[in-house]
């Protein structure tokens, strides 16, 4: 059977047989290998029993299965484990074949990869893949980058297992060199950890301070998954409410109130700390998944600290419908935070990111696919040097729409007691960018005070830099002028 399969995939975990089983039903020959072999043999006894899909018991025999150029599809855990693996597979690899990372991997190490194999004569993509073991089965969004030249290799593959839009319009095509598809794919882990904090202080105002039973809150998220909100974890959150164990109890009111996280949250705020753009939403939201960890600190605090009275004499439904507005505004700072993000890294490392593809690349399939998208594709797409999507006419509308119910909703909650680290980031965030003028010319006058680190004039052109002797005892010498 050497040489029969069209592409093949290492790593049988629920992403990896759910893949295989999208590949083989589309009509492609897969196969597959496990470090733990044994998985090997239970999934082609099980969900890959009389399909097109060859197993494996080695590397070598794996390899041997592929058809030339052989394509390689790992999805293993980020970090030293690629590289391992990678190692593992090169005696028998030869020039023209690719090697494929599915998983999350931060997008230095691809950009890493992808010089290191190409100076072998080997291609590598880093292929973001969103879309959980349902998209994986059924369609994801795939985020493929790195070595251009392999995307005509592994585009008929990818462009048919992905979700489609209503046009038919596959959720994959080619990001960019190097890492940005992972970046890419980072950035989207950052804006759906973003979407899911939103969707969690709705959550908390609507049961603490409204008071609403959880069919009652249901209702409302399925009601706003018919409007501008709609997109999958909103429908999922009404699903959730509405879910009822065999005791008929709500099972959310059993599950402790902590939060893991896998990292590339973290990772697409240090990117945002490195590149300097600001990313407040995204970062409020990984803080508050690390505060939500801390439940034993909580806990013994919730004895001992005080707080207001929660109290709410407002219109239940006109609250309901604020809330919706500022779930909505603050979403619209989560994405324009994520793409200003992606645009910052385009010009550092020379990419040529297309931000409308991305967004429809995101309409179908991922974990934060929403009719939202659509709008983000058709900002970019009348124009394409948009340099934030605050400014495009629709999302300047929706701003001012939903601007005065954010604003009363987090009002209401900061007089109540109740956190809401990204809503309440996302407002200070949408004010600054929109103040010509800010405190920081105070902040550089502390600056220069005890550290001569100099400043600009507003009487001056810009690049002229002046220091101030504050005290009559610093002298006149300045320090070097630059930014981190």
């Amino acid at each position: 059977m050497a040489g029969v399969a069209d592409i093949g995939l290492i790593g049988l975990a629920v992403m990896g047989e759910n893949l295989v089983l999208n590949m083989e039903r589309n009509g492609f020959k897969v196969a597959v290998y496990n470090r733990s072999v044994e998985k090997v043999n239970q999934f082609l006894e099980g969900r890959g029993k009389d399909k097109q899909i060859y197993g494996a018991q080695s590397i070598q025999e794996f390899v041997s299965l592929l058809s030339k150029p052989r394509k390689v599809m790992m999805l293993v855990k980020a970090g030293e484990p690629v590289d391992q693996l990678i190692q593992q597979l090169l005696p028998y690899l030869e020039p023209g074949d690719v090697i494929i990372d599915g998983g999350n991997s931060h997008y230095p190490d691809s950009t890493r990869r992808t010089n290191e194999l190409e100076n072998r004569g080997l291609y590598f993509i880093g292929a973001g893949v969103s879309g959980g073991e349902e998209g994986a089965l059924t369609g994801p969004s795939i985020m493929p980058g790195g070595s251009e030249a392999a995307w005509k290799l592994v585009k008929p593959i990818f462009q048919t297992i992905a979700a489609k839009v209503d046009d038919g319009t596959p959720c994959c095509d080619w990001v960019g060199k190097e890492g940005a598809g992972h970046f890419v794919k980072m950035v989207h882990n950052g804006i759906e950890y973003g979407d899911m904090q939103l969707i969690a202080e709705s959550f908390h105002i609507m049961k603490d301070l409204l008071g609403l039973s959880y069919s009652a809150m249901a209702e409302v998220f399925k009601s706003w998954n018919k409007g501008v909100l709609d997109s999958y974890l909103i429908e999922i959150t009404g699903n959730i409410l509405d879910y009822r164990t065999e005791k008929d109890e709500v099972l959310l009111e059993k599950i402790l109130d902590v939060t893991g996280q896998k990292g590339t949250g973290k990772w697409t705020t240090f990117s945002s700390l490195e590149l300097g753009t600001p990313l407040t939403l995204i970062a409020e939201s990984v803080f508050a998944r690390s505060l939500s960890a801390q439940k034993d600190e909580r806990t013994a605090a919730s004895k001992t600290l005080s707080g207001p009275a929660l109290m709410f004499d407002g219109e239940l439904q006109q609250t309901i419908d604020q809330l919706q507005q500022a779930l909505y505004a603050s979403k619209i700072i989560s994405y324009s935070q994520g793409f200003t993000l992606m645009s910052q890294a385009a010009q550092e490392y020379e990419w040529d990111l297309d931000y409308g593809s991305i967004a429809l690349m995101w309409r179908e399939g991922c974990i934060i696919r929403s009719v939202f998208l659509e709008r983000i594709a058709e900002a970019f797409k009348e124009n394409k040097q948009l340099n934030n999507l605050l400014l495009a006419p629709f999302f300047r509308d929706k701003m001012a729409w939903a601007q005065q119910g954010w604003r009363k909703i987090i009002a209401n909650a900061a007089l109540s007691g109740i956190p809401v680290p990204a809503f309440s980031s996302a407002l200070s965030y949408y004010d600054g960018y929109r103040s010509a003028q800010l405190p920081a010319n105070l902040l550089q006058a502390q600056r220069d005070y005890f550290g001569a680190h100099t400043y600009e004039r507003t009487d001056k052109p810009r690049g002229q830099f002046f220091h101030t002797n504050w005290t009559g005892r610093g002298g006149n010498t300045a320090s070097s002028t630059y930014n981190a």
